[in-house]
């Protein structure tokens, strides 16, 4: 392989998207880092990829045009049906040097926050983990800072011909937004939290339209230092907090009675057909499971319905839930920052509200 040379902006164009898949299965989370990597590639006027690595996955490959990709790289071969870190960082990174895309983003999930910092470092650049926006339009991004910060940016210079990628992320625990960019090498790569973006309906024109190519693989058993020799799935009750239509979501407030706080809170998601969720404090307190936790360190979500019972509203839980579509707040304190993004807000104690909430679901339901 020639060297590779990354320090020339210029040589690189387009957008991609590593477009995870298990068991020939698609993973949801790049139907939205298509969705936003159209609005990149748009702005850029660029065309963008998605990247598919597997065996025998060709035909996933329509469904990723149908969600904005142009064109879809399809990479097979039998040491890619199962994930490993070594193949994938080969073929990822080979199609990195040969095409040159200035843009690479990748699902924040497990296999991608493995995949991303082996391939930035091979191909020595620059990652930014865990991100929650992006933007390479300076007009959109100066727009985005005053919808969500404090800063004068009016009274800021600004470079408006800036076509780089703007990369933001929290950083200090949550405390902070931090905006990264990576303007001396190429590609420019982040990670993308999954539930963020906003995933744009199917498209099937667009779907039929898209160009697959088939890139030739070469691998043998030597590029792998280890081997999946079976996959066990474990069995257990998976929640999906990213995919609900309604999240009842418990805090610090249930501390009074953390048993009945919560079978309370259950309740109610079921009379709604919904699941429950929690913030940082009561996954901390070891009451519920890290799966449930809703915020800047555990998920984003965008329900029909977001409850938020006994939660006071710091800003991680509200970076991670205030996009619902309604809110209904429930919490003593009626100063709580909580209240500053609900719809609906209920100052008074959870533990006498929720069983009327239940009663007056469960009517409604009936």
């Amino acid at each position: 392989m020639t060297e590779f040379h990354n320090t020339d902006p210029a040589a690189f164009r387009g957008v991609w998207v590593f477009c995870e898949q298990r068991g020939g299965e698609l993973n949801p989370t790049c139907f939205e880092l298509l969705s936003e990597g159209r609005k990149l590639a748009d702005d850029l006027g660029v065309e963008l990829c998605g990247l598919l690595l597997g065996d025998g996955v060709a035909a996933l490959a329509p469904t990723l045009g149908g969600y904005g990709a142009d064109r879809v790289y399809v990479c097979q071969h039998p040491l890619l049906k199962d994930y490993t870190t070594d193949a994938y960082t080969k073929v990822v990174c080979g199609m990195v040097m040969e095409r040159k895309p200035e843009i690479v983003l990748i699902g924040a999930t497990n296999i991608g926050r493995d995949l991303g910092p082996r391939c930035a470092a091979r191909l020595h650049t620059g990652l930014t983990a865990d991100c929650t926006h992006l933007d390479v339009d300076v007009a959109k991004y100066q727009e985005f800072l005053k919808r969500t910060s404090t800063l004068d940016v009016d009274g800021m210079k600004w470079d408006l011909t800036d076509k780089g990628l703007k990369m933001t992320r929290p950083a200090f625990g949550g405390h902070l937004m931090a905006t990264i960019i990576c303007p001396r090498f190429r590609p420019q790569m982040s990670t993308v939290r999954p539930g963020v973006m906003q995933c744009a309906p199917f498209d099937q024109s667009k779907a039929d339209a898209c160009r697959v190519e088939l890139c030739p693989v070469t691998l043998d058993e030597r590029d792998q230092k280890t081997r999946v020799l079976e996959v066990v799935k474990q069995a257990k009750a998976a929640v999906d907090l990213i995919g609900a239509e309604v999240v009842v979501s418990v805090g610090y407030g249930i501390s009074r009675d953390v048993k009945t706080g919560l079978a309370l809170a259950q309740q109610l998601a079921d009379a709604l057909g919904g699941v429950v969720g929690a913030s940082r404090a009561c996954v901390d307190a070891g009451w519920i499971g890290a799966d449930h936790q809703v915020g800047q360190t555990g998920k984003t979500v965008r329900p029909r319905l977001y409850i938020a019972l006994g939660i006071s509203g710091a800003i991680q839980h509200k970076a991670g839930m205030q996009d619902a579509a309604c809110i209904v707040a429930v919490n003593q304190n009626p100063a709580a920052p909580i209240f500053e993004v609900a719809d609906y807000g209920i100052p008074a104690d959870l533990f006498q509200v929720l069983p009327l909430m239940i009663e007056a679901a469960a009517s409604s339901k009936g």
